[in-house]
Formats: structure tokens, sequence, C-alpha cells
């Protein structure tokens, strides 16, 4: 399994080509699920677990991992399924995800697929939203469906999503003017629209970079003036049909929308990140999620923004 992941910082150029890498697993079924490899930092056979008293049923408590302590989560349990069982023939999968480091306990792992962007799907229509899928797609004619973790994260770990004191600037004139969100994730999405509501700030709140992408372009082609109503775009990196990097370079090439400003956030970290930002042309990237410094930046844009000039 260590050798699967060995050359995973090389997968980054997969990054900007609307491309991915999942790492396929299983639980306590048959159902395949998938996650971004660019989260992985490895996978490893379940070791001793320290019970924590009072945590969440969900955790099954915390392992020393090269120095540090990680928090060990049953994902199956996590997502509304049966608890795993005979944990010593079980994986575990440290990611991070929003500056922190937590293991997915899973009942095996599989291989690494190398997929298109387009060919990940949202969750089907009708489906309860109450579910745990961001998207899904199809490897070996097989459903995959890929879990939306932040959602996972948020039920268990709980969140901050209230600005502090002192960081709101009241003085700031907004203008009528709009926020765009992408995200696939609707627990993403809500959060960043709590944040601008806190700024009395309207959003625009779409599920994937072709929906954005589509709704800038209608709102050109009706003759509104885009970089005058839209402050700002702030775009999630990894999603499925058009990830933020091709959003962000379809921007670019669009000289009705080639003056927008975009922030690129995401849950996966590495310096990556920061050279990917300048190669598409965004203005900034931030690694998703702090209120704070999110209402800092959107402030901050909202200040230097002028109706009519180039973001």
């Amino acid at each position: 399994m260590t050798r699967m992941l060995r050359e995973v910082d090389q997968r980054t150029m997969l990054a900007g080509h609307n491309r991915l890498e999942l790492l396929l697993f299983r639980l306590s079924t048959r159902q395949r699920f998938g996650i971004n490899v660019f989260k992985v930092q490895e996978v490893i056979h379940c070791p001793t677990l320290t019970r924590i008293p009072g945590s969440s049923p969900v955790v099954q408590g915390v392992a020393k991992l090269r120095g540090r302590t990680i928090t060990v989560m049953d994902l199956s349990l996590a997502i509304g399924g049966p608890p795993l069982e005979d944990y010593d023939q079980c994986f575990v999968i440290v990611t991070e995800y929003n500056r922190r480091v937590q293991g997915f306990l899973v009942g095996s792992v599989e291989r690494i697929v190398n997929l298109n962007w387009e060919a990940v799907m949202p969750p089907p229509r009708g489906v309860a939203d109450g579910c745990y899928m961001t998207a899904v797609t199809q490897v070996d004619d097989e459903l995959v469906e890929i879990i939306d973790v932040e959602k996972v994260l948020k039920e268990v770990m709980g969140d901050n999503e209230v600005i502090s004191d002192g960081i709101i600037d009241e003085s700031i004139d907004h203008g009528g003017r709009t926020v765009m969100v992408v995200d696939d994730s609707s627990v993403a999405r809500n959060q960043i629209r709590r944040v601008l509501e806190q700024l009395q700030v309207d959003s625009m709140l779409c599920n994937d970079g072709h929906e954005a992408l589509q709704r800038l372009r209608d709102m050109a082609d009706a003759g509104q003036p885009v970089t005058e109503r839209i402050a700002m775009v702030i775009s999630d990196v990894e999603m499925p049909k058009m990830d933020g990097y091709t959003l962000t370079a379809s921007i670019r090439r669009d000289p009705d929308l080639e003056g927008l400003h975009v922030l690129l956030h995401s849950s996966l970290s590495g310096v990556f990140n920061e050279a990917m930002v300048k190669r598409v042309g965004a203005n900034r990237f931030l690694a998703k999620y702090e209120p704070d410094e999110l209402a800092t930046i959107v402030q901050e844009q909202l200040k230097t923004h002028r109706p009519g000039a180039v973001a």
C-alpha cells in the first residue's frame, strides 16, 4: 500500500487538466467508494487505537502515527452504515482536510484509478438531502460513490461558522454586489454562504464549475455587466464535470469574464496548489475552511472592487 502512494506528489500534474485520481475502497458491503488521492497522506493497516471517553460513537479512538496523534473514525458508521468489524483486518486512510489530519477506518482498499472530471457526476436527482455522496462515477461498469467528507467531518468533529468580533468592517459599501460560490459539497457551499450572510453580502451558489461558467455566460449573453455584478468568484478546486482550475482558465480566456476576481479554495494541501493558482490565472488560493480568514479576504476584495474596473 505504501508503494501505491509513494509517487503521489507526481500525481499533482493532473491538476489543471480536469482530471483526478480516486483511491477505491469498500466499507462493510460490496459497494465501492472513492476518495481523491490528493487528500490521502498514506494508507496503513489499522494500528492500536486508544478509546476516548465521551467521544462520538463514530470515533473509534486515537492512534500514534509518526510522532503525532490522529483521530480515527469508522467511516461506515459515519455515513449511517453498520460498524466495521475485525479491525485487525481493516485499513486506515490517513487524510488531510481543512488543515486537520484524521484517519478513516475502512474495510478494504483496492487501487487508484485515473478519471476525467467530466466522468464524475453529481448524485442522481431525488437522492435524499441527508445522503453522504458528493458525486458518483463508474469504474469497471460498477457504481462508485464519492463521499462528502466535509459533511462527515462537520457532523463528527463540529465546525466554527461564526466570524470573530472585530473582523467585520461595517463601513464597507457592498453596493448590491454578489459573490459566486462554486462547490460540489452542500456543506462547504453553506459554510461559505453563512460567512457571506454575516458580512451582509449576497451569494450565488453553483454545484460545479460547469454550472458556474454557464451562469456567467448567460449573464454576459443577456448583456449584463458581469464584472460589475459579481464582486468575486469563490471556487472549490476538485468538482465533478469541471474542476476549479479549468473553470478559472475558462474565465480568463473569455473577454466578457476575464476581469473577474477568482479565489480558489480547497481542503487539499500542498505547494502544488499555489503553483496551479498562478498557472491558470486565479488571484488567490485559500486552504479551506476558516471563517475569519475568508471574511477578511472577501472584505478586502469588496474594498478594492470597483464596478467597471478589472478585478
